[in-house]
């Protein structure tokens, strides 16, 4: 009965097409965004930082550079893993020819070296799609994670072929580097989540998101009505690069500290993101966020639930979150191709309307 848009009046269009136009959303998300700034850093250790909240961030991410490419422009990429590549190789590389510059304008440089390299291998676009952008894309993620394997200067010559981050701070405070403590390694994650969301979902709401859109839903009228494919499809690379570049940045520099590129940003990666906007919901930003929590969690909890609780193998949780998430990914793509994003949009319609009949 609370749920109601009785007595929410509006006075504009203006006040009336903003992101959250019930004021009982609005406040649910200033809450929630107010509990994970003043709250969570006092409460969490350093396994629910490591565990939980900084790979669910940093996917969050990823997710929503994918959801732009893939959600919004309709264009089909499996390249996630080697784009978080570039942002980590390049992140590493800024950090140390510049070890006096702050490190978030580090990984903001990264993310933007990343979209230079999503417009490359995003002008196929501009003459094949579907199944065969995929393969493209797929050859991209392939051929990026073999040069950072080979050419040995984007690891500075290291006899291992590993990647480590240097310790940085911001305002004296370490967010990289085993000394790093996990509140600020939190915060300086989703500091960047906030920003980035932000972003995404203002380009999303824009005129540059209505024209990915309408290449996503019928590029040849998109055409005939006046959308630009090309500056369309190669701003789609651009902005979800440089988003998932900026998750690379971070999953290197804060979460892991050190890597090599082929365990870290395999196919896998790749797999692994494309998972969560199915499953979180194709088009949504919401989406992005529920399929990265989603991911997370789920092996967290089958872990401390069937390992830990029941004393099941670990290789059996593993092999059973397996099969969970590829009968979730099937029942989504059949059922609600819009996800879990979907499913929360209709609970809330039924909220509105109820005790009345939907």
């Amino acid at each position: 009965m609370f749920y109601r848009e009785a007595g929410d009046f509006k006075t504009s269009y203006e006040d009336d097409g903003q992101t959250f136009p019930l004021r009982i959303d609005r406040w649910g998300y200033y809450l929630i965004v107010a509990v994970a700034l003043v709250l969570v850093p006092f409460v969490i250790n350093d396994y629910w930082v490591n565990a939980v909240f900084l790979p669910l961030l940093i996917y969050a991410i990823a997710a929503i550079g994918l959801n732009i490419l893939t959600g919004y422009c309709g264009q089909v990429s499996l390249g996630t893993g080697g784009f978080m590549a570039v942002g980590a190789y390049g992140c590493y590389k800024l950090m140390t020819a510049f070890p006096d510059v702050n490190i978030t304008f580090h990984i903001i440089a990264a993310g933007i070296i990343t979209a230079a390299v999503g417009v490359v291998f995003g002008l196929p676009s501009l003459r094949i799609k579907g199944f065969y952008l995929a393969v493209a894309t797929l050859a991209a993620q392939f051929f990026l994670v073999w040069l950072f394997n080979r050419v040995s200067w984007f690891y500075n010559y290291s006899a291992s072929g590993q990647i480590s981050a240097p310790e940085r701070t911001v305002f004296s405070v370490p967010v990289t580097g085993p000394e790093t403590p996990p509140w600020a390694a939190y915060l300086f994650c989703l500091l960047f989540v906030i920003a980035c969301a932000w972003i995404a979902r203002n380009l999303t709401r824009g005129a540059m998101g209505r024209s990915w859109m309408a290449i996503r839903d019928m590029d040849i009228a998109a055409e005939i009505i006046g959308v630009n494919p090309l500056k369309a499809k190669l701003t789609a690379f651009a902005v979800s690069s440089f988003f998932v570049g900026i998750a690379g940045a971070l999953f290197f520099a804060v979460y892991l500290g050190a890597v090599e590129v082929g365990e870290a940003f395999g196919i896998q990666k790749s797999f692994l993101v494309l998972f969560m906007i199915i499953i979180g919901g194709l088009g949504s930003i919401f989406g992005s966020f529920a399929g990265a929590a989603f991911m997370v969690l789920l092996p967290v909890l089958l872990k401390n639930v069937l390992v830990g609780g029941l004393g099941w193998p670990t290789d059996l949780a593993a092999h059973l979150e397996f099969m969970i998430v590829g009968g979730l990914i099937v029942f989504f793509l059949i059922v609600e191709p819009h996800g879990l994003a979907q499913l929360w949009r209709l609970t809330k319609e039924k909220l509105r309307l109820w005790p009345f009949p939907h």
